[in-house]
């Protein structure tokens, strides 16, 4: 069963990974993490004349460039200045040209929130009366495509990466010292920070292009790399990779001077590299805390600060199970796991989760601000996963100190065992010693009784001594290979005896199942933490919506069409049957519309004249008619039919079932 085990964690582990790639992909663009919650004119609105100029306000403060605020007419064309302007911090400002012609105008944004995330939208206004345009809301998405997906895929490698390299750090020093001599535990710690650095470098790259154009193609442009380097998000990722050369300086030494060290000296030097690991972990953490939701927002001066604590307690936990998991894997089999090291990082991992559930207690407030938002928000939503996640990982971590504790009850078992076995090899030495001795003794005898005879053979001796010379390289050289070859065997059985005896102990075999389990979960809540910070806080949402509540509708389309069925009598002769009105998407922007007219036992039929007219009273918008064209039998339809924005809609169908004999009906339907 032991031999099946790796087979299992490989498998298991790329499963793991698959799902967290599953994660990610589905997470789609980044979410807009600045919330338009104001402009003017209004989202829908219909002005009497041209305005001057458009304003947009955000929730928090953004960065724009010339092309981040564009205004065009319904046929594309720009009508703005291309110079917006800020007005307080959170609102921006474009002129427009004069004399625009009435019609529907579209405005669209892509702009940089002060969190580090692009945000983009668009939505539509109109000058006199709404008209046709062939503008669509829906062309413009920040953070999206293969850049988008490839930012994200290194927003959680990082994010791993920094995980592994402090928490397996973290491991060896507060825990299990001997583990700096262990190549696995090494190469682990190794890959952590080459995963972070490499992951560094690609989001420096992509950034500027993911903020902008969101082109492949655009990934090497030094002017876009430049205008990143200015930002932020910049500013961190660089200092990112400066803290990243003294957490080099730092690894080099636990595994170096450090691991080279006694026992005794260790304990004297291990302080001050805890104080220096510490404080580079820390800086490492900052570089997220203060770029990213912690730096913006509600009580700054407290959540970033919170964030790294937050950040350290999720590294030093997860970074040193994934150590753990590694170490009774992977760690040989002269250098075991001992009981105390896996009881000392059970209590490292139990402060770690009591500071991350106090921290991430006060995140949740901060980043949701109601409960109806855990369910109401797609963040509250993810939150909601990530929380079910680290229950369960904890409730596996109660399994996994169940078996620490019988494990600790097993080593002097074990302990015992070891001695014997070291005992029984010193008795094996000491008779090989004797034997090896009236060996020498008898070749000594041997020597004396052939000087007679050396004389006498010593012609024969030189004679022979050209092919024997030859021979005897051959014999030597035979002779070394067979002893290389019985050396590997002997140290291969040595190593599958002490492994079978590791393996032997059922609470170690238990340990590594419930250690493998818990990295398991670990992967999973990364990928899902990964796009937790890629989401709009559920307060951010939350006061767009009040701010605007058409605001969220527009900035995607519905889920289907809209079909309402409304019964009609003229009180005319063959005046009763129903009218059906199909919508088709049901969004803000042009929509396809079938009408279908039906008598009560469900035949279609015609009528002389059927008209249809949408109303927004919240808005004061309409009635904005339709004069559908007639298909067939019964079958009235329209294309391009404006709604100019989402909302609660009246639709009125006017019937006419003969020259004096009309009726209108409505019915209220949410569009967009």
């Amino acid at each position: 069963m032991t031999q099946t085990i790796a087979p299992r964690v490989r498998t298991l582990v790329l499963l793991l990974l698959a799902a967290a790639c599953a994660l990610l992909a589905g997470a789609g663009p980044a979410s807009a993490h600045a919330a338009l919650t104001g402009s003017d004119p209004g989202q829908g609105t219909v002005v009497d004349k041209a305005p001057a100029q458009v304003s947009l306000t955000f929730s928090e403060s953004v960065s724009m460039d010339d092309d981040s605020l564009r205004i065009l007419d319904p046929k594309g064309e720009r009508v703005d200045d291309g110079r917006p302007s800020g007005t307080g911090g959170t609102t921006y400002t474009v002129k427009l040209h004069a004399g625009l012609p009435d019609g529907t105008y579209t405005v669209t944004y892509q702009v940089v929130s002060a969190d580090s995330h692009p945000v983009a939208g668009a939505y539509t206004f109109s000058i006199g009366a709404p008209s046709e345009t062939s503008v669509s809301v829906y062309g413009t998405e920040a953070g999206g495509g293969a850049v988008g997906w490839l930012y994200g895929l290194g927003r959680y490698v990082s994010y791993a990466g920094f995980t592994v390299l402090v928490g397996g750090a973290a491991f060896v020093l507060t825990c299990w010292p001997r583990g700096s001599g262990v190549r696995a535990v090494q190469r682990l710690v190794v890959s952590g920070w080459l995963a972070l650095t490499s992951a560094t470098l690609v989001l420096l790259l992509l950034r500027g292009s993911y903020t902008g154009s969101g082109k492949l193609g655009d990934v090497f442009d030094l002017n876009l790399l430049g205008e990143a380097l200015q930002t932020k998000t910049g500013a961190a990722l660089v200092s990112r990779l400066l803290l990243l050369a003294a957490a080099a300086l730092f690894v080099a030494v636990l595994f170096g001077a450090y691991d080279k060290r006694e026992d005794e000296e260790k304990r004297d030097v291990t302080f001050g590299l805890a104080v220096g690991g510490a404080v580079v972990a820390s800086g490492l953490a900052a570089t997220w805390a203060m770029s990213e939701h912690a730096s913006v927002g509600l009580q700054a001066g407290i959540a970033m600060p919170v964030d790294i604590v937050h950040l350290l307690a999720v590294a030093t936990w997860l970074g040193g199970l994934t150590a753990l998991l590694v170490a009774l894997y992977r760690a040989p089999a002269d250098t075991p796991v001992a009981a105390s090291a896996v009881r000392r990082f059970s209590r490292l991992a139990f402060g770690s989760v009591i500071a991350l559930v106090v921290t991430g207690t006060y995140q949740s407030w901060r980043q949701l601000g109601s409960w109806t938002a855990f369910t109401d928000t797609r963040y509250g939503q993810l939150l909601l996963v990530k929380i079910g996640l680290v229950a369960v990982l904890v409730g596996i971590a109660y399994l996994s100190r169940r078996w620490t504790a019988q494990l600790a009850e097993a080593v002097p078992t074990i302990a015992r065992q070891r001695e014997k076995e070291q005992v029984g090899a010193s008795d094996g030495r000491k008779t090989a010693e004797t034997g090896t001795a009236a060996k020498a003794r008898s070749a000594e005898k041997a020597k004396a009784a052939e000087k007679g005879a050396g004389a006498a053979k010593g012609a024969g001796a030189v004679k022979a001594s050209g092919q024997g010379s030859g021979g005897g390289a051959a014999k030597g050289s035979g002779t070394s290979q067979r002893d290389a070859q019985l050396a590997r065997q002997r140290a291969a059985v040595d190593a599958a005896r002490q492994k079978r005896q590791r393996d032997a102990d059922p609470h170690r075999f238990g340990l590594r199942r419930s250690v493998l389990a818990e990295a398991g979960i670990a992967v999973v809540l990364l990928a899902v933490t990964t796009v937790l910070t890629q989401t709009e806080p559920g307060r951010t949402e939350e006061e767009a919506k009040a701010a605007n509540p058409s605001s969220a509708a527009t900035t995607g389309p519905s889920s289907g069409a809209v079909t309402l069925d409304m019964p009609f009598d003229t009180g005319g002769q063959n005046g009763k049957g129903v009218v059906r009105v199909e919508l088709d998407p049901a969004r803000v922007g042009a929509n396809d519309m079938h009408l279908y007219v039906e008598r009560p036992d469900g035949k279609a039929f015609d009528i002389p004249e059927v008209k249809v007219a949408f109303t927004q009273k919240a808005k004061d918008i309409g009635p904005l008619p339709v004069v559908p064209d007639h298909i067939t039998t019964g079958h009235w339809s329209a294309s391009g039919v404006q709604i100019p924005i989402a909302g609660d809609w009246e639709v009125a169908v006017t019937v006419r079932t003969s020259d004096i004999d009309q009726v209108t009906v409505s019915k209220n339907a949410q569009i967009g």
